[in-house]
């Protein structure tokens, strides 16, 4: 009822779903970073460097991606648009800041000797673990379809096969993929280069980034990269989860919907 501009929600998604569209109905561009729209066909999923156009006078609630979904679209979006995209074959190894406070936490009181898991189904300390969101009957993860869903919808392409396994890694901060990724048109290394060094917001590198090294930024970081033949390549793909992978484009959003207004 005070008329806000724009009302950010982080707050799970049972809130989202309560309260995001009582502020819409108030005049609020809501930016919501739970998973509870992200799936409605009526409500744009945006990473603003890729589909920002969906923003132009739009008055409502906006989607905020999966973290881990993020990440690899952004790295992807040039060579989409230029070569088509037909597979992507995709392994993550995401921190546990990507459970919340309470995934740093459960890490940490493991680093100090008591292992007993219960944010994660299994000790996360010097270990992994391959699942990460709750199992479905096809016995693929609901974080898992989430990459699946949301690439085909950032895209606007459903005919992509996105095949992911995500797992859970004892890292503070930065989610690491490797990506593999057959296109419909013929490329070389020089192209593919070419349209990740020229996409916004993504740096390509020749060194062997780590987590480490990312923590903290904005950017999106390539290195590894290495193909098959003219149609399949593989790369390293590494961002802090936090900010890339949620605050940052949640931001990005608000400053990219202000801007075309």
């Amino acid at each position: 009822d005070k008329g806000y501009d724009y009302v950010l929600f982080s707050a799970g998604a049972s809130v989202s779903k309560q309260y995001a569209p009582i502020a819409a109905e108030r005049g609020a561009v809501v930016i919501d970073n739970s998973s509870a729209f992200r799936s409605d066909a009526e409500i744009p999923l945006v990473v603003p460097e890729i589909n920002g156009d969906l923003l132009k006078g739009y008055c409502g609630i906006v989607a905020n991606p999966n973290c881990s979904t993020i990440q690899m679209v952004l790295s992807l979006s040039g060579i989409h648009k230029s070569y088509g995209i037909k597979t992507i074959v995709v392994s993550t190894y995401q921190a546990v800041s990507g459970a919340g406070n309470k995934g740093i936490a459960e890490l940490e009181e493991q680093e100090r000797g008591d292992i007993r898991p219960s944010v994660f189904v299994r000790q996360i300390h010097r270990n992994v673990v391959p699942v990460i969101g709750d199992l479905l009957h096809s016995n693929f993860s609901t974080e898992e379809m989430k990459m699946v869903h949301e690439t085909r919808k950032i895209f606007r392409d459903d005919s992509i096969s996105v095949w992911p396994t995500t797992v859970r890694v004892p890292v503070a901060y930065g989610h690491s993929e490797s990506v593999f990724c057959e296109t419909v048109r013929p490329f070389s290394l020089e192209d593919l280069i070419r349209e990740i060094e020229s996409s916004e917001d993504v740096v390509y590198s020749e060194e062997r980034l780590t987590p480490i090294e990312v923590a903290g930024s904005d950017l999106v970081f390539v290195s590894r990269l290495r193909g098959f033949d003219d149609n399949r390549f593989l790369f390293w793909n590494i961002a802090d989860n936090i900010r890339v992978g949620a605050a940052t484009n949640a931001i990005r959003i608000m400053k990219t919907h202000l801007g075309g207004t």
